[in-house]
């Protein structure tokens, strides 16, 4: 039987010639400074499982998404319970903030993921059936200072891994009197000319018309330009919000444009929502998004506090920071390779490898006994920068030959001093 991996997933391996961005030491890379990035924000790690009710998505993402109809991964398990794959981060990580009550341990948590998500949805560029994020999420804190921090920290995560030719969008989905009133505006503007829109736009017009500022349909584009926007429906507590986040922005330097347009592809979103696209993805150039839901810790069963987060595509970053030739490190090198000839031989290169690599030097040994020719083969084939060939003058003298894989130098270095060596390199 001829198994392949499922369609829209991928493997990440060592190295992968043909597909350099699913090389593991770039992910762990990348993985490394979002992690880092996360701490310096005072975040800490939350990990969730890869799977959940149904019945969380639909109430958290809303019913008439197009995640809820068209993309999740959804089944029965074996007690008759209905369970989805995660399509996104936010929702696990509210109900595992509200099931905990961890309001009840501290007025405010900052928390990040990294992980895979999963949405059935055709594959193309940048878009995956299993793909993986990074995200925030913060609960308990209300004030634009925080909206600000969360986009800037975006930002400034781009900044250090040092992508180029970012655009910052925000927009402020103010409350839900505002939205209502938006909503009757918008849908007063759309019903004469409801027949020359898309068919998936016509279906949304009457289950969540907000969702047709999301179409990709350039006939729809052309029509939404001259709609009414949000942002002339805002309470003046949420446009004062909106100012704030603004003022913070232009203070730490964070370049952004106000896109009225904007409304994100969740229900849940309240007040500021951005995104942050990039030149080289093409049509898919959204890298990161994300805004505020302060009605959803509520919305599970838990207090009414305000929440905040972002998320962004790990393999977007990767692809992009290749596209922009930004400077990456090389697949990790093997320090030593050790070649053991006879038995006394092989257990003093036993016991000197458990030493090498209690300082965190990596090396390998030869097990398979073979021919020196061949032996020195499978040195070159294994990368590693140095290789050592121990026989039975090497321990009586005690001294060996080290060489210089890349360059075919060779230096005789004591036994005793084989550990130091490697610490000066």
């Amino acid at each position: 039987m001829d198994i392949a991996i499922p369609t829209g997933t991928f493997d990440i391996l060592p190295e992968d010639p043909k597909e350099i961005w699913r090389s593991s030491h770039l992910w762990s890379y990348v993985e490394k400074i979002m992690r880092d990035h996360a701490a310096s924000y005072g975040l800490e790690e939350i990990r969730t499982p890869i799977f959940e009710r149904t019945e969380l998505f639909c109430r958290s993402v809303g019913d008439s998404s197009d995640i809820v109809k068209k993309e999740m991964y959804t089944f029965e398990d074996k007690g008759g319970r209905m369970i989805s794959l995660r399509p996104e981060g936010t929702a696990s990580v509210v109900r595992s903030f509200v099931e905990k009550q961890l309001h009840t341990k501290s007025p405010s948590h900052r928390f990040f993921y990294i992980g895979p998500m999963f949405r059935y949805e055709r594959p193309q560029s940048g878009r995956f059936r299993q793909h993986h994020q990074f995200g925030t999420e913060v609960f308990g804190l209300g004030n634009p200072e925080i909206d600000a921090e969360q986009i800037a920290m975006c930002y400034s995560l781009y900044e250090k891994l040092g992508l180029k030719k970012l655009t910052v969008y925000i927009n402020s989905l103010g409350d839900p009197v505002a939205r209502a009133k938006f909503r009757t505006a918008f849908t007063t503007f759309l019903a004469p000319q409801l027949d020359k829109l898309s068919a998936d736009s016509q279906s949304r017009f009457h289950t969540n018309p907000l969702r047709i500022f999301d179409s990709k349909d350039e006939g729809d584009k052309e029509i939404i330009k001259k709609a009414p926007t949000i942002l002339d429906f805002l309470s003046p507590e949420c446009q004062a919000h909106f100012n704030d986040v603004q003022k913070y922005l232009t203070h730490l330097g964070i370049p952004f444009q106000v896109n009225s347009f904007l409304v994100r592809g969740l229900d849940y979103y309240t007040r500021t929502v951005f995104e942050v696209v990039v030149g080289e993805l093409g049509a898919q150039n959204s890298i990161a998004g994300g805004g505020r839901y302060d009605g959803l810790v509520k919305e599970l069963g838990g207090p009414d506090i305000p929440s905040i987060g972002f998320a962004t595509g790990i393999e977007r970053v990767i692809q992009t920071l290749l596209g922009q030739n930004v400077p990456l490190p090389e697949r990790p090198r093997p320090h030593l390779y050790l070649i053991p000839l006879g038995d006394e031989a092989t257990l003093f290169a036993f016991s000197l490898a458990k030493e090498l690599r209690s300082h965190n030097i990596s090396c390998l040994q030869d097990t398979n006994r073979k021919k020196l020719k061949q032996a020195m083969q499978q040195a070159s084939s294994s990368r590693a920068l140095f290789t050592i060939v121990l026989g039975e003058d090497e321990l009586q003298k005690g001294v060996c030959n080290i060489k210089e894989m890349d360059t075919g130098k060779e230096k005789s270095i004591p036994l005793n001093e084989i550990p130091l060596f490697f610490e000066l390199k």
